[in-house]
């Protein structure tokens, strides 16, 4: 229910002066069954102060405010320096080993594969050496493992077969828990560069480059594969220095760290933050051939940000891994030639498609099978009978946004499970994992923070999930109020403007860890609600001043939102969402992802 609201102002909108005891606006149940919270009465003070001492609009200073941002942090904040946050590589283990065996690999002619796992990181992983040795002359072999016949990360026969050509196989996003496979590869020099939780013991490789080993000081957990990949190299251009041999400009790849990192869902704070920056800037140029064609396939037209990475680039790479070849996402991102990423681009694109298609199935049965369960618990979780192992992580991230809560979607198939989960804020989901793996409730599994992956017994996914279950809980997950949902500030259209969107978006990139602002338009009369494309949701809202915002909702028409605002055409409504810029016949517009709206009354 929705009441009215007092006290103090912003942009013009009366907000209550308790908000931490009150729901915002008053909207304790929503269209979507949410209650909206607000800023804390900390935020609100410290978003006073940085608008004052900066002289920025008030809405960014709540955006700064809520990621911990003080006041003469602000102006660095907004422009972070890769100079400034870059580590010294030499404080990961194995590196400069690493990083060697690459630079005597080069000088040497040696013959050089690697390994990479299908998804994002993985391909983009894989780019950056190819890139690399490219550059230098060299060429490497690529071998990407089929999901679904080989399964994630080194096997002994695809070890084995490698080793018997090549001098040097480099593993990226993969091979920290694969021992047998390493063992199976020793005709040749191994060297894994990954960043997937790993056991005290590793693998006997030449050197394993990874932030989450047990004996890091996980000062560097955060990163995904391809940053530590990146981080190897630049050691590797430090010893190509030295000898007075040549170096590619690393600066020129980050657009592959930048895709990586978002894809991967890599928490964007401190060194994420500035190769994300960097790299979407790098991407701007449209100088790499593979993220040319795949976001002309893809339609993007407007300067990349990272939503486009995460949503529009970065599933179109992995749809290859999830129900194609396995290596055309690598491929595509490390071709060279224009019409050869023009024609991987458009068989991504396809494979896409059908990949929605897939997931929309998938994604329904599975969360019938979590309702009847019951949303209330730690974990949320669903198996079923042949779900392809492409999309049920893809499943799982749909379950865990909807309820906020930890998800595990599994896929079954002769007995036997396979399965995804993604975690939210907080919960260190890998770590839980393969704890129950480890206690034999699980064949395998292991991961990081907010991923992995995991095999099971079809007799024992009851147990196992249970246990799981009782972990996570230990850290918190399920306390949290599922459907709560976060607003930033509150915002009337006229106030909305391209200048104000644009300065809000220097306080990004936006994304895990650092989500972007949502904000609130209090009561808003809607002129226009109307279906477009296949099934999603266009709204056109005013301030009755003339002042108006185009809103959109992905499969948003058939959804509460779309069947109560169609019906509401001239009334008035709260509405929340992100705002971003739209770039249309030559004109900027401000635009709202609706995600939730509520009806006064």
């Amino acid at each position: 229910m929705v009441a009215g609201t007092s006290a103090t102002t912003l942009s013009g909108v009366n907000v209550p002066k308790d908000i931490s005891a009150t729901a915002f606006l008053d909207v304790d149940e929503s269209l979507l069954g949410r209650r909206w919270v607000g800023p804390s009465p900390e935020d609100l003070r410290l978003a006073e102060a940085i608008a004052q001492t900066t002289g920025l609009a008030e809405p960014t200073a709540r955006v700064l405010a809520t990621r911990g941002v003080l006041p003469e942090d602000a102006a660095r904040y907004l422009e972070p320096r890769l100079r400034d946050l870059m580590p010294e590589p030499r404080g990961l283990k194995d590196l400069e080993k690493a990083a060697h065996r690459l630079v005597t690999a080069v000088r040497d002619n040696d013959s050089i594969a690697v390994f990479a796992d299908y998804d994002v990181d993985g391909g983009a992983s894989a780019a950056l050496l190819l890139d690399w040795l490219r550059q230098l002359g060299r060429d490497a072999t690529l071998y990407v493992p089929d999901r679904i016949d080989e399964g994630y990360g080194p096997n002994p026969t695809a070890m084995e077969k490698l080793a018997a050509d090549h001098d040097l196989i480099v593993c990226v996003d993969c091979g920290t828990l694969s021992f047998d496979a390493i063992a199976a590869a020793n005709a040749a020099d191994a060297v894994i560069i990954d960043h997937h939780l790993a056991e005290v013991r590793l693998p006997d490789a030449m050197a394993v480059v990874n932030p989450n080993r047990q004996d890091e000081t996980g000062e560097l957990a955060h990163l995904c594969a391809a940053a530590v990949v990146f981080l190897v190299l630049v050691d590797a251009n430090r010893q190509q220095r030295d000898a007075g041999a040549p170096t590619p400009d690393l600066m020129q790849m980050l657009d592959l760290v930048a895709l990586a990192t978002v894809a991967d869902v890599a928490p964007l704070i401190g060194l994420n933050r500035a190769l994300v920056t960097q790299g979407l800037k790098v991407m701007a140029a449209r100088n790499r051939p593979g993220l040319v064609a795949l976001a002309d396939v893809a339609g993007l037209d407007t300067p990349p940000t990272a939503y486009h990475l995460g949503f529009v680039l970065g599933p179109r790479v992995n749809a290859g891994g999830r129900v194609g070849r396995a290596d055309l996402g690598a491929r595509c991102l490390s071709a060279t030639d224009p019409d050869e990423a023009r024609a991987l681009a458009d068989r991504l694109h396809e494979l896409n498609r059908e990949r929605r298609e897939i997931e929309t199935e998938a994604r329904e049965a599975a969360m019938a099978q979590a309702e009847a369960r019951g949303l209330d618990g730690p974990l949320i979780w669903a198996a079923g009978e042949g779900w392809h192992p492409g999309v049920v992580g893809i499943v799982a991230a749909r379950l865990k946004e909807a309820t906020g809560r930890p998800a595990v979607v599994i896929g079954l198939e002769n007995g036997e499970g396979k399965g995804s989960a993604r975690s939210v804020r907080g919960v260190d989901l890998g770590s839980a994992v393969q704890t129950v793996a480890a206690e034999g409730l699980l064949i395998k599994g292991g991961g990081h923070k907010m991923a992995a992956g995991l095999t099971v017994d079809q007799t024992k996914i009851e147990t196992a999930m249970e246990r799981l279950g009782e972990l996570l809980a230990r850290q918190g997950a399920g306390k949290t109020q599922a459907r709560d949902m976060r607003i930033d500030a509150a915002l009337m259209p006229g106030a909305a403007t391209v200048d104000l969107v644009t300065q809000i978006e220097a306080a990004g990139p936006f994304g895990q860890s650092a989500p972007a602002p949502r904000f609130a338009f209090p009561d808003v009369q809607i002129l226009d609600a109307r279906q477009v494309g296949s099934g999603h949701l266009k709204l056109r809202f005013g301030d009755g001043m003339g002042r108006h915002i185009d809103a959109f909702a992905f499969d948003g028409w058939t959804s509460p939102l779309g069947e109560a605002l169609a019906k509401a055409r001239g009334a008035r409504a709260h509405l929340a969402g992100r705002l971003s810029i739209s770039h249309w016949g030559g004109r900027q517009t401000v635009e709202l992802r609706l995600e939730d709206a509520a009806l006064p009354g």
